[in-house]
């Protein structure tokens, strides 16, 4: 199976790749065809059968993305001592899925089921950077209205330009002043954006260089949480 998970092949082209005789791959690929777990073509090549979709969607029902992503988390906060947020677009917000503690003497006012407008946050922006400007006008329009600070639509979308480019999203102060934020999406197997990773802390804490340090580490960690989730991290390190 996977070696027609790209491309159907032939029994022969099978055997060749997997190192498996002829007779023993025509006879395995029997049962799996039997099964629906393999196709034929109608050009004689052997492709993913109908049961490998159904299978594959029950796996990802199965999944719970916040025990899988929890010890990557914590192995994150604990590397660079700040706090590390795990979340999901829920409602045209941001909402927190999970959250490990800062080991620093500071405290950030965010718990798991807690919401944030998408356009400042840091993971919000994350969070969008598979979305077509279109669809980011739209975010952007419905998260105005709860915004009580100004906002430079034209600044905003030209920043997600960049965002979109890197793989990665800063928070510079936007939500909260004192706070600062680097984020990093996390996939899934159909290769949309699901999660976010980020950690954040304190301006005293989070200068810009640093920020720019921790992209390399928020970017593995969101490349291990994916592949858990059968996708593949899209994120660009500086």
């Amino acid at each position: 199976m996977e070696a027609v998970a790209d491309d159907p092949l032939t029994i022969h082209e099978i055997s060749a790749e997997t190192g498996i005789s002829y007779s023993t791959a025509h006879r395995i690929i029997s049962v799996l065809a039997e099964k629906h777990y393999l196709t034929l073509n109608s050009d004689k090549r052997y492709g993913l059968g109908s049961r490998i979709v159904a299978l594959g969607f029950s796996a990802h029902q199965q999944i719970d993305i916040v025990k899988v992503a929890h010890p990557y988390l914590k192995d994150l906060a604990e590397k660079t001592s700040d706090t590390v947020h795990f979340a999901r677009i829920e409602d045209n917000e941001v909402m927190y899925l999970d959250k490990v503690r800062s080991t620093r003497p500071i405290e950030i006012s965010s718990r798991i089921g807690g919401r944030k407008p998408l356009v400042t946050t840091g993971v919000g922006k994350a969070l969008l950077l598979d979305k077509s400007d279109q669809e980011l006008t739209y975010y952007l329009d419905r998260s105005l209205d709860q915004l009580e600070n100004s906002l430079d639509r034209a600044a905003w979308m030209s920043t997600m330009t960049t965002y979109r480019s890197n793989g990665y999203a800063f928070d510079f102060g936007e939500d909260e002043p004192s706070i600062r934020c680097i984020a990093v999406p996390v996939y899934d197997g159909s290769g949309g954006i699901v999660a976010a990773v980020s950690v954040s802390s304190t301006i005293e804490y989070m200068p810009e260089s640093r920020m720019h340090e921790l992209i390399a580490e928020v970017s593995q960690t969101a490349e291990k949480i994916s592949e858990c989730l059968g996708g593949r991290g899209k994120a660009r390190r500086a």
